[in-house]
């Protein structure tokens, strides 16, 4: 009698003791890393990633082509000092088609040229460089628009992977704590050595699945890193915000409407658009008349007694085009091209954002149903495997029944992280698709 009594109080020790493991256990936590919310992830990504600077460098450098096509519009003045020696009352002989008269000399004048009419084409190359800057702007919104998605995606798949970090840890633990209880059990001869084998084999798949969250923990904080603007990985301590799962919209027409109306890359297509309409209107008025005058004033303080002290004059210069080997045709005609190939880009353009905007919108709506799926798997799964576990420390299951159940809750523990997380980031990239202002 005393022996039995003996092997069932082992028994319960032996089944009690997880739970004993488990609340004596405590590891030492890794050392806390910097704290980083997601609006502080993006304004740093704004104030280091290079693409921003590459962006808004693009812009000013467009700002300054406006200034430069502006130029033609205005008075250009500059000043000359000429100093002559010569063989007094000589003359050229050669080398041109005037003879004037050298005389020994020593001036200095100013000269103004301003344009009067080139019918247009100064004021469309104007216009044309104003729209393509723009869509440079247009364009640099959009870069920062690019990269606070792909820091709202590396943020969310840093929490991601290190929630699942979490539940491999987990796994680990109870398959350790079972395959200890169940090698005790195989000692006292009360359970068999197959046991303890399964038990084993279970407890290197959650060593392997730990190795690789882990893995993918440290590559997704490395790509937050660098897109951040660090060259190193840093280690960061990432603070969700809370925030109510709200449900997707109904309909899509209207998010591809705002998505058309709202998105920087359909306005920076426009203005392109609109800058090579100018520029071929530019490239047509070649042909009219260039009108422009030009004064000038000086005075020669050292001089031949034939040439007056000062001088001074005003004219009038008219450029009319005739014949240039059909240059001016082709430039315009490549101008024209240029704007209908801008049109269908732009047509092209709206015709992906569109699709994306849907397929955006219907991974919203697949990754919303998903939540309350895998909500009900993992407490499907969390009972079969208390079920399980009861069943096996009773001996009415077996190591296989117990590893099943085992095998399937942490399938449904992965498989809810990974819901609550993917239905955030399709709503990332929805609102990315439709420009939804931050």
């Amino acid at each position: 009698m005393m022996p039995k009594l003996i092997r069932i109080i082992f028994l319960f020790l032996v089944i009690c003791s997880p739970l004993l493991a488990q609340a004596q256990s405590t590891a030492p936590s890794p050392p806390p890393g910097r704290t980083l919310t997601l609006a502080q992830a993006e304004a740093l990504a704004l104030k280091n990633n290079p693409q921003i600077t590459i962006g808004k460098l693009r812009a000013l450098a467009a700002q300054q082509y406006v200034r430069e096509a502006r130029s033609a519009l205005l008075p250009n003045a500059y000043l000359s000092v000429t100093a002559v020696d010569s063989n007094p009352g000589s003359r050229l002989a050669a080398g041109g088609l005037n003879n004037p008269i050298l005389f020994p000399r020593a001036a200095a004048g100013a000269t103004v040229g301003q344009l009067i009419t080139d019918f247009g084409r100064s004021t469309n190359l104007l216009s044309s460089s104003q729209f393509q800057a723009k869509a440079e702007d247009q364009n640099s919104a959009a870069t920062s628009a690019q990269i606070i998605l792909a820091v709202d995606q590396a943020f969310y798949n840093v929490l991601e992977t290190k929630d699942l970090v979490t539940v491999a840890q987990k796994t680990v633990d109870s398959r350790q704590v079972l395959v200890d209880k169940i090698k005790a059990l195989t000692n006292a001869k009360l359970k068999s050595d197959l046991d303890l084998s399964f038990s084993a084999v279970d407890l290197a798949r959650g060593k392997l699945l730990f190795l690789e969250a882990k893995n993918n923990y440290e590559s997704s904080l490395a790509v937050l890193s660098a897109i951040l603007g660090f060259p190193d990985e840093q280690s960061f301590q990432l603070v969700e915000e809370p925030a109510a799962i709200a449900p997707p919209a109904l309909d899509v027409l209207p998010l591809i409407q705002q998505a058309l109306q709202q998105r920087p890359e359909v306005a920076a297509l426009q203005d392109q658009v609109q800058a090579a309409e100018k520029f071929a209107s530019a490239e047509h008025d070649l042909w009219r008349p260039t009108v422009s005058a030009l004064g000038v004033v000086g005075e020669a303080p050292v001089r031949d007694n034939h040439i007056p002290n000062w001088y001074g004059a005003v004219g009038v210069n008219i450029n009319i085009p005739i014949f240039n080997g059909s240059l001016y045709s082709a430039r315009a005609k490549a101008a024209d091209l240029q704007t209908e190939l801008n049109h269908q880009k732009l047509s092209d353009l709206r015709n992906n954002i569109a699709r994306d905007v849907r397929n955006s919108w219907q991974d919203t709506n697949r990754a919303y149903e998903r939540l309350s799926v895998t909500q009900q798997f993992r407490e499907q799964a969390s009972l079969g495997l208390d079920l399980a576990q009861a069943r096996y420390n009773l001996g009415l299951g077996s190591i296989v029944e117990f590893s099943q159940a085992e095998l399937q809750k942490t399938e449904a523990d992965i498989a809810d992280t990974d819901a609550k997380y993917q239905y955030r980031l399709t709503q990332i990239v929805l609102a990315y698709t439709i420009s939804t202002p931050k």
